[in-house]
């Protein structure tokens, strides 16, 4: 029994990310093509909330170590932004408020626990990059703050003052980089820097019929060796009308959660995502 009220359990939750799909806007196929103020004003016309990073679902296991209740799980995440204002600060920028969670779920445990829910909030202020009539990218400035909302000996906490910006190569290839100043006001975590790293670099590739969604990034670690904390994801649509995948989810590395930050992990998951329609934030 215990086993059967797992499976619905999960598929239960796997259904979940059926009901945001309503809240999915596009951007125009011909959003590159546009001159600058049908850019603007094409951005502008969207609604102001909307997803913001990748949401998943995926469950799996080690790939370094044989599989067991204790280093296989589920891991989850939720990520939204709501725009609080049009681009009608100087230079065509707009201010917006951001929320990512990311969970660690222990499911093939007794009693399902949680291992570590991590808490993302911030604010931000980005600003389109447009360049002879066409859409090049983004640049944004952002304050956020990450912690697990734990306390004694397990709480972990840090804040950031980042700086990210993507290029749009062409319709189906973006690639993004993101630098930050750390404000590291948690106690038991003050060498994070060592394992959750100093920015990160990627790309995202969107095939040209829309069924395959490919993205692969890289944290650098602290250090002047090529340490990386590595994540790749690969999608298949499931169908063309929805904006749900089939995602392959790849994690190498430290600080898959803040909990763990100081732990390697070597793991593969699969199952459902939901993203922009367009590309991610990261």
């Amino acid at each position: 029994m215990k086993i059967l009220y797992r499976v619905l359990l999960l598929a239960a939750l796997f259904a979940i990310p059926s009901l945001a799909d309503a809240q999915i806007t596009t951007i125009g196929s011909d959003t590159t093509k546009l001159d600058v103020d049908s850019i603007v004003r094409d951005f502008d016309s969207r609604p102001f909330f909307g997803l913001y990073k990748d949401n998943y679902f995926v469950g799996g296991t080690a790939l370094n170590q044989k599989p067991n209740e204790f280093n296989s799980d589920v891991k989850f995440q939720i990520s939204f932004s709501q725009r609080l204002t049009k681009s009608v600060l100087p230079w065509h920028s707009y201010l917006f408020l951001f929320y990512s969670q990311k969970a660690m779920w222990n499911v093939f445990e007794e009693s399902l626990p949680f291992h570590d829910l991590n808490f993302n909030p911030g604010i931000g202020v980005s600003k389109l990059i447009i360049a002879r009539g066409k859409l090049m990218g983004k640049a944004t400035l952002l304050l956020e703050h990450e912690s697990n909302g734990r306390d004694g000996e397990a709480s972990r906490s840090w804040n950031k003052v980042s700086l990210s910006g993507s290029l749009i190569v062409d319709r189906h290839l973006m690639v993004h980089a993101k630098f930050w100043i750390p404000i590291i006001d948690g106690q038991n975590n003050k060498d994070i820097l060592k394992y959750s790293g100093i920015f990160q670099a990627g790309a995202q590739y969107v095939s040209p019929n829309k069924r395959w969604v490919v993205d692969a990034t890289f944290v650098k670690r602290k250090g002047w060796n090529w340490n990386f904390n590595t994540t790749i994801n690969v999608g298949f649509r499931v169908s063309r009308r929805d904006n749900q995948f089939l995602m392959l989810h790849f994690y190498d590395g430290y600080g898959e959660n803040l909990l763990d930050y100081n732990k390697y992990h070597c793991r593969i998951r699969l199952g459902l995502l939901i993203r922009p329609t367009f590309f991610s934030d990261f």
